[in-house]
């Protein structure tokens, strides 16, 4: 885990930042790559990766800053610090649904279609998004003991506060511990989706223009498996700092 990437004078660039910016060129990228699977111009897509990106940001960081307020309360300026982390995943998809609903509407694109392109592309920024995670140290795992997939990340991060190694005899500040090694639960769950992407991908190439909603019904479907599963190694719930 190394949070900072780079600085530029006092300005800091966070490895969350860069890999989030690389998700949603990767995902505009496959969106072009399948448009004429939705009947889609290139100006279209551009405007929906657009519409997407900020209405998934601000959907995302709504709810992350709801479900945490007290983060927030005393320091309101941290609000817009995306680049820090705290995204919740479902709350930037609903709210870019909703507004991308609209705007078929407007521009009378089949929802469908639609849909079915957008899988592989969310999947895809998705996965990129969680290995953010991984270096910015949240959506952390829990412990797994004397595993080899164990990662142990350095003092100070919020894995390490919320699960510090033994102390050492006479040592009084758990803070100055690395944590125990954990579940990397936020590649686990990068794995699968780049695996799924790939897939789906396929399906879509296979047959253009085949069982519109099909891709989407199996992208929902296969998420859901995904997101059970991992859930099951996360360790962050109960820490009012975690990330989704």
């Amino acid at each position: 885990m190394h949070e900072i990437a780079f600085s530029i004078g006092s300005l800091q660039i966070h490895w969350y930042g860069i890999f989030a910016a690389l998700g949603f060129l990767g995902a505009n990228s496959l969106l072009l790559k399948n448009r004429d699977h939705a009947k889609m111009s290139k100006d279209n897509v551009l405007d929906i990766a657009m519409i997407s990106m900020f209405a998934g940001i601000l959907g995302a960081r709504l709810f992350y800053v709801i479900q945490f307020w007290r983060q927030f309360q005393d320091n309101l300026f941290e609000i817009i610090r995306i680049d820090r982390g705290g995204l919740v995943f479902y709350g930037g998809f609903i709210c870019a649904v909703i507004i991308i609903g609209f705007y078929c509407r407007i521009k009378k694109i089949h929802v469908l279609r639609l849909l079915d392109i957008f899988s592989p592309a969310l999947l895809f920024g998705h996965a990129l998004g969680r290995i953010g995670c991984f270096m910015q140290g949240c959506c952390f795992g829990k412990p797994c003991g004397n595993s080899p997939i164990g990662v142990v990340f350095p003092a100070g991060s919020a894995p390490s506060l919320r699960y510090p190694s033994p102390l050492p005899e006479g040592s009084l500040i758990a803070r100055s511990m690395p944590s125990l090694p954990l579940y990397p639960v936020q590649l686990f769950e990068a794995g699968a989706n780049l695996l799924f992407c790939i897939v789906l991908f396929i399906l879509i190439r296979k047959g253009p223009g085949k069982h519109p909603g099909r891709i989407a019904g199996f992208y929902f479907i296969g998420y859901a498996v995904i997101r059970f599963c991992t859930e099951l190694f996360r360790g962050d719930h109960r820490d009012s700092s975690s990330m989704s």
